[in-house]
C-alpha cells in the first residue's frame, strides 16, 4: 500500500513538473454580437477535457433552460456567467477562463463586443500576446470588427487569428472564406497587422477546433487549438529586449542585506552586468540575483527576482533599473493614445494620478489633439474625452519617470489614470514618445528663495482659499480680510474670480473643462505668489474637489488653507446680488454651478463659516484669527 502510495506521489510530482515549465498564452476572443465567441472558448474547454462530470451535466441542464442549440450543449454557456448575459445571449463582461494542453497553459479572455464596453475589451486586452477575431460567416467583416482590430492593434497585440466561424451556415463554402480573408487583410494593412492567421471553423460543430476537419478540405492551414499551441508568446520577445526591472520593494532585512525586488519586464541580467538606476541615473554593478530557490546565474523577463547592487546607492519603490548600455528614456512630458474608462469625462487641466510600473505620480492632460472614431478610424476634434472614447493627447507629469515607448515594452509604455479623490481607474493609456520641450527646458536655479523673501516680510507665505457658491459671500469676506492684513502691516494679495476673468481668463467660459483651466491657471498664480512670501487671498466658486486639491498640492505642507464659506442655496439664491440665479432659471445662463453645474462642498476645510448665519465682517474675523493660529503672522 505504502509502495502504491509512493507512485502516486512520484506520478503527481512528476506531473506537475511537467505543467510547470510548460509556456503559458494568454489571448482574447472578441467580435461582433453573435459571432460565437463564448461558443469558441466553450468549445476549447470541452476538447481540452477541463470540464467534470458535474461541470458536464450543469451544462446540459443550462442548454436545456438558457441554451439557443434546439436542446443540444451550448458551450457558449460555460463561460457566459452573468445572468443579464445568459438571458440576451450575449457577453456583458471580461470572463477569464483557464485551460491547459500537453504543449501549453492558456488563459483566455471572452471579451464584450458591443462598443458601450470598450473600456471592459481594453481590460481583457491589455494582458494578451494574442487575439482570435471571429467573423460570421455569414456577414463577413463588420463594423465591429474593424474596430475590435483597431484597439487589438492600439493595445499591441501583434499575433491575430481571423477565425471564420460557423462555416457549417454557408455550406462550408472556400469562396465565402477566401472573400472574407481578402476583405479583412486588405484593413488590416491599413493598421500595421501583419501576423494575421485565417482558419475557417465550426465551433458548435467542431470543425478544425482542434482537429482538421473533413467538411473543409480544401484548407491546409492550422486548426484553432495547433495555431494557439505554437503562436508566439510575448514573453519570448520580452525576453531578447532590453533589461528593465521596475523596484517593488526595497528588500532590508537585515543590516548586512540590501536588495531590490521587483519582476523582470524586458531583458535578461546576470552578475556583474553595469546597471543604471532610473530617473536618477547613478550606476552600480549586479552583485547577485537572488530568489527563494537561491542565488540565480541569469534572470529573464517574467521572473520575480531581487538584485543586489555592488554599490549602496539610494534606489526606492518606482524606480526602473536597466542595463547601462541600454537604459530606458527618462522624461516628464509625453505624447499618448489615452483611453477614457472613467463615467465622468477626462477635462484637459484637471489633476490625475498616473501609475506606470510601481511609481505613481501626478499628472495633468493637455486639451486632446484629436479622438479616434474607432468604427473608421477617422480623427476628429475633441475638447474633452467621454467614456468608452480614445484620443491623443499630452500629458505633462510633476516628476520625471523612467519608460519606454508602448511599442517597445507594454509594462514600461503603459500606464493608468486615477481620480485623486474616488480613487477609481478612469483612464489607460500607451506613451509615445517624450515631448522636446522634456529635455529642453529646465529649472533654474534661484539664489533668493521663498524663505528669504519671506523673511523680509516678516511673514510665513500661504495661500487662503475661499470657495462656495455664487451668493455666499466670498468677494466681501476675502476683501474685508484684506482689508484687515493691510492694516496690520501684512504683504498680501487678492485673486478674485470676476477680476481675474476680465484678464489672464479673459479666453474661458463656464463650461466644465473651463472651469478646471480657469482654477489651474489661478492656482499656478497663487503659487507663484506665495514662493514670493506673501499671503494670497483667493475667492473663486472652485467647484470642484479636484482642482482644490491640485492648488492644495502646488504649495508646501500648511500653506494652504481652504475656507468653506458654506450657505445654503436658498439662501445664496434669494440673495442673487448678481441676478445670475435668475438668469440660469430661466434657462439664460448655461453651466450655473448649483442650478445646472454641481458643487461639491469640501470634505475636511481648515475652517467652516456659515454666512446664513454671521457677518461678513464676522466672517473675515474668523479666517483672521483662523491664520493667527496657524503662525502666519504674530
Amino acid at each position: 500500500m505504502a509502495h502504491v502510495s509512493e507512485l502516486i506521489a512520484t506520478d503527481i510530482d512528476a506531473y506537475l513538473r511537467q505543467h510547470e515549465h510548460k509556456s503559458l498564452l494568454r489571448f482574447i476572443t472578441c467580435g461582433s454580437v453573435d459571432d460565437g465567441k463564448s461558443t469558441v472558448i466553450g468549445r476549447l474547454l470541452f476538447e481540452a477535457k477541463m470540464l467534470f462530470e458535474d461541470q458536464l451535466a450543469a451544462i446540459e441542464a443550462d442548454s436545456r433552460k438558457w441554451g439557443t442549440q434546439g436542446g443540444e450543449i451550448d458551450y457558449a454557456l460555460l463561460v457566459d456567467g452573468l445572468a443579464a448575459e445568459r438571458e440576451q445571449g450575449i457577453t456583458i463582461d471580461v470572463a477569464y477562463r483557464y485551460f491547459s494542453t500537453e504543449r501549453r497553459k492558456f488563459i483566455v479572455a471572452d471579451t464584450p463586443g458591443h462598443e458601450q464596453y470598450t473600456r471592459n475589451m481594453i481590460t481583457g486586452a491589455s494582458t494578451a500576446d494574442a487575439a482570435v477575431i471571429l467573423v460570421d460567416a455569414r456577414k463577413g467583416v463588420l463594423t465591429q470588427t474593424r474596430r475590435h482590430s483597431y484597439l487589438v492593434q492600439l493595445i499591441g497585440i501583434r499575433q491575430v487569428v481571423l477565425a471564420v466561424n460557423k462555416m457549417d451556415l454557408v455550406g462550408y463554402a472556400q469562396p465565402v472564406f477566401d472573400a472574407i480573408v481578402d476583405s479583412y487583410r486588405e484593413f488590416a494593412a491599413r493598421l500595421g497587422l501583419a501576423q494575421v492567421t485565417p482558419i475557417p471553423l465550426s465551433a458548435l460543430k467542431g470543425d478544425n477546433m482542434t482537429e482538421p476537419s473533413p467538411r473543409m478540405p480544401w484548407y491546409h492551414g492550422p486548426t484553432l487549438m495547433g495555431c494557439l499551441e505554437t503562436v508566439e508568446v510575448d514573453e519570448e520577445r520580452l525576453q531578447a529586449g532590453d533589461f528593465r526591472l521596475p523596484v517593488q520593494w526595497v528588500n532590508r532585512p537585515d543590516l548586512d542585506f540590501r536588495g531590490y525586488a521587483g519582476t523582470i519586464v524586458g531583458g535578461s541580467v546576470r552578475p556583474g552586468d553595469r546597471v543604471r538606476v532610473q530617473p536618477s541615473g547613478r550606476e552600480s554593478t549586479v552583485a547577485r540575483i537572488v530568489t527563494a530557490d537561491g542565488d540565480l546565474p541569469l534572470a529573464v523577463a517574467g521572473q520575480s527576482v531581487t538584485l543586489t547592487l555592488a554599490d549602496e546607492i539610494d534606489i526606492s519603490r518606482g524606480d526602473v533599473v536597466s542595463l547601462a548600455r541600454a537604459p530606458a528614456e527618462v522624461a516628464d512630458q509625453f505624447e499618448t493614445t489615452l483611453v477614457w474608462m472613467g463615467e465622468e469625462p477626462m477635462l484637459p487641466g484637471r489633476p490625475y494620478l498616473m501609475k506606470i510600473g510601481t511609481r505613481t505620480v501626478n499628472a495633468t492632460i493637455t486639451e486632446p489633439k484629436y479622438k479616434v472614431n474607432v468604427n473608421t478610424l477617422e480623427h476628429l476634434a475633441a475638447k474633452k474625452l467621454e467614456l468608452n472614447e480614445i484620443g491623443v493627447c499630452n500629458l505633462s507629469l510633476d516628476q520625471p519617470v523612467a519608460f519606454d515607448p508602448y511599442a517597445a515594452n507594454r509594462e514600461t509604455g503603459g500606464f493608468i489614470l486615477i481620480d485623486r479623490v474616488s480613487h477609481h481607474t478612469v483612464g489607460a493609456g500607451m506613451l509615445h514618445f517624450a515631448l522636446r520641450r522634456a529635455h529642453n527646458i529646465h529649472l533654474q536655479h534661484l539664489d533668493v528663495d521663498q524663505a528669504a523673501r519671506a523673511a523680509l516680510k516678516g511673514q510665513k507665505p500661504a495661500v487662503v482659499w475661499l470657495t462656495g457658491l455664487s451668493g455666499a459671500g466670498k468677494s466681501t469676506i476675502a476683501n474685508l480680510l484684506e482689508k484687515q492684513l493691510l492694516a496690520l502691516g501684512r504683504h498680501s494679495y487678492l485673486l478674485d474670480g470676476d477680476n481675474v476673468r476680465h484678464g489672464l481668463n479673459r479666453d474661458l467660459g463656464f463650461t466644465d473643462e473651463d472651469r478646471v483651466e480657469n482654477i489651474r491657471r489661478v492656482a499656478e498664480v497663487a503659487r507663484l505668489m506665495v514662493d514670493a512670501g506673501l499671503i494670497v487671498i483667493t475667492a473663486f466658486i472652485s467647484p470642484f474637489r479636484a482642482e482644490r486639491e491640485m492648488a492644495r498640492a502646488l504649495v508646501g505642507e500648511g500653506e494652504f488653507i481652504e475656507v468653506h464659506v458654506d450657505t445654503p442655496l436658498a439662501v445664496a439664491e434669494q440673495r442673487d446680488v448678481k441676478g445670475l440665479y435668475a438668469k440660469a432659471r430661466r434657462g439664460e445662463l448655461r453651466h450655473f454651478t448649483g442650478v445646472d453645474s454641481p458643487y461639491e462642498p469640501p470634505e475636511h476645510p481648515e475652517l467652516r463659516v456659515s454666512t446664513a448665519s454671521i457677518t461678513p465682517q464676522q466672517a473675515a474675523e474668523q479666517v483672521l484669527a483662523a491664520l493667527r493660529e496657524r503662525g502666519l503672522f504674530a
